[in-house]
C-alpha cells in the first residue's frame, strides 16, 4: 500500500466515523467533536514540531495551552476602568519594576568579575527590587480584587476582536517559550522533560490564584466569540425562514450554524500551521532539524549550533500550542483555570502524535482527530456495552453493579490498550514517518 493510500485511507476512516456521529446520534455532537478534533489536531502539530523534528520531550504542553487562553482574556475582554482606577497603575509599576529589577541582576552578572563582591551586589540588587516589587504590587492587587469581587475583581482586557487573540495567544506562548529553553534546553532529555513540566504547573498555578489577571478559579465567563450568537440568530425572521425552508428547527438549525462557522475557521487555520509545517519538514532547516534528532553529536561536528537551533523549534511549537489553547477558550466562551489537566493537555495530546506518527505531520493530524474521537465516544459507547452484557444479570448484583460503575474507567483503559496495540503492531504511528 503506498503512503497515499493509506494517509487518505485513515482520513476517509475518520470522516466516516465523524459522519457516523451525524447520523445515529446528533449533528450537534458530530461537530463538537469535529471543533475539539481540529484543535486537538494543532496541539498535536504542536508537540511534532518538538518531539518529531527534533526530539525535545516537552511535558509542560498545559502550560503553553494555557498562556494562549490567557490571552483569549486580555484581548477580547473589555477593561475594567474601576479595578484600573483601583490600582491598575499600581500594578503596571510593580511589573516594571520587576523587569527593571531581573535585567540589572543580568548585568551585573555580565560586568562584574565572579567572586564574593559580584554575589553580593546581585543579592543587593534582587532584594532592593523584590522589596519594592511587593510594596507596590501587594495593596495595588488587594484595591483590584475587591472591586465588585463577584462580577469582576480583575483588570479585564483590551476589548480586541477575539480573533486577534489567537495569535496573541501563539506570542505569548512562544515569549515563555523562550524562557524556559534559555534555561532548560541545555539539559538531558529526561530533565527537560521535569523542566517543562514543573514550569507548566507554575503557570497554572499562577492562572489559578492571581485574581487580578484572570479571576482565578472564579473564572472570565461570557468571552466575545467570533460567530453569532444562538438566541440572535433564533430572532432573526430570515434566518428562521431559511431554516423552516430546510425543514430544520430554527433552535437546532442556530446551534449547527455557529458551530459550522467554529469548523470553518478552525479548519483555515489548521491548514495554514499544517502548509507551514510541511514546508519547514521539506526545508534545509527541517532537513537540518532532523539531522539533529538523530545525531547530535555528528550535527555538532559539522558545525550546527544544536542549542540554538533547538531554541528555535522548542519556540515554534510552543506558539502553535499557544495558538490552539486561544482557539479552544474562544470555542468554551470561557477561561476555567482549573480544567487545565495534565492528563487532557499532555498525555492526550502526546497519545495523538505517538499514534498518528511521529515526524509526521499529517499523523499528527490524524491522531488529534482519531484521540478526541475516541476519548469522547468510549465512555457512552463503553455503558452501550456493559448494559447488553449485564442484561441477563439480575438487578442488584453485585457483578453487575460493579461492571456498570467500571464504565467511568473506560477512558482511560481505552487509551492505555490502543497505545500498547500501536506501539507493538506500529511503532512508527498510523502513518510513519517517511
Amino acid at each position: 500500500m503506498s503512503d497515499m493510500t493509506r494517509t487518505l485511507g485513515m482520513f476517509a476512516l475518520v470522516a466516516v466515523l465523524i459522519l457516523g456521529t451525524g447520523f445515529l446520534q446528533s449533528w450537534n455532537s458530530a461537530l463538537l467533536i469535529l471543533n475539539m478534533g481540529l484543535v486537538s489536531a494543532i496541539m498535536a502539530l504542536g508537540v511534532n514540531l518538538q518531539w518529531g523534528f527534533a526530539g525535545l520531550f516537552n511535558v509542560g504542553v498545559m502550560g503553553f495551552v494555557a498562556l494562549g487562553g490567557l490571552a483569549t482574556v486580555i484581548i477580547s475582554m473589555p477593561p475594567v476602568r474601576e479595578a484600573w482606577a483601583a490600582g491598575g497603575t499600581g500594578v503596571m509599576a510593580a511589573l516594571a519594576v520587576g523587569a527593571v529589577t531581573l535585567a540589572a541582576a543580568v548585568w551585573v552578572t555580565r560586568k562584574m568579575p565572579k567572586g564574593r563582591a559580584r554575589a553580593l551586589a546581585m543579592l543587593a540588587v534582587l532584594i532592593v527590587g523584590f522589596v519594592i516589587y511587593r510594596a507596590l504590587f501587594d495593596p495595588s492587587v488587594d484595591a483590584i480584587e475587591k472591586v465588585d469581587p463577584a462580577l469582576t475583581g480583575y483588570l479585564g482586557g483590551l476589548g480586541l476582536p477575539v480573533v486577534l487573540a489567537w495569535p496573541v495567544g501563539g506570542l505569548l506562548a512562544a515569549g515563555a517559550a523562550w524562557v524556559i529553553g534559555k534555561t532548560a534546553l541545555g539539559l538531558r532529555s529526561d530533565y527537560l522533560a521535569i523542566a517543562t513540566l514543573g514550569i507548566s504547573e507554575i503557570i497554572i498555578a499562577i492562572l489559578k490564584n492571581e485574581d487580578w489577571l484572570s479571576r482565578g478559579v472564579k473564572n472570565v465567563i461570557g468571552l466575545p466569540r467570533p460567530v453569532p450568537y444562538e438566541i440572535d440568530l433564533q430572532n432573526d425572521p430570515g434566518f428562521v425562514a431559511r431554516a423552516e425552508g430546510l425543514g430544520i428547527d430554527p433552535t437546532t438549525a442556530s446551534t449547527l450554524y455557529v458551530k459550522l462557522g467554529y469548523g470553518i475557521m478552525f479548519t483555515v487555520v489548521l491548514v495554514i500551521i499544517l502548509v507551514l509545517a510541511q514546508l519547514a519538514l521539506k526545508s534545509p532547516w527541517g532537513r537540518m532539524m532532523r539531522a539533529i534528532r538523530d545525531n547530535e553529536v555528528a550535527a555538532r561536528a559539522m558545525g550546527k549550533d544544536v542549542t540554538a537551533r533547538h531554541l528555535q523549534i522548542f519556540v515554534l511549537g510552543s506558539a502553535v500550542c499557544g495558538v490552539a489553547g486561544a482557539m479552544m477558550t474562544t470555542l468554551d466562551g470561557q477561561l476555567t483555570p482549573s480544567s487545565y489537566q495534565p492528563l487532557r493537555y499532555t498525555f492526550l495530546i502526546w497519545v495523538m502524535v505517538i499514534v498518528g506518527g511521529s515526524g509526521n505531520n499529517f499523523g499528527a493530524v490524524l491522531g488529534g482527530f482519531l484521540i478526541w474521537f475516541l476519548w469522547v465516544q468510549v465512555e457512552p459507547i463503553g455503558q452501550l456495552v456493559m448494559n447488553i452484557a449485564t442484561a441477563g444479570l439480575a438487578d442488584g448484583s453485585a457483578l453487575k453493579v460493579h461492571l456498570l460503575e467500571s464504565v467511568a474507567h473506560m477512558r482511560l483503559l481505552t487509551m492505555g490498550v490502543i497505545l500498547l496495540l500501536v506501539l507493538r503492531f506500529s511503532p512508527r504511528g498510523l502513518l510513519p514517518e517517511r
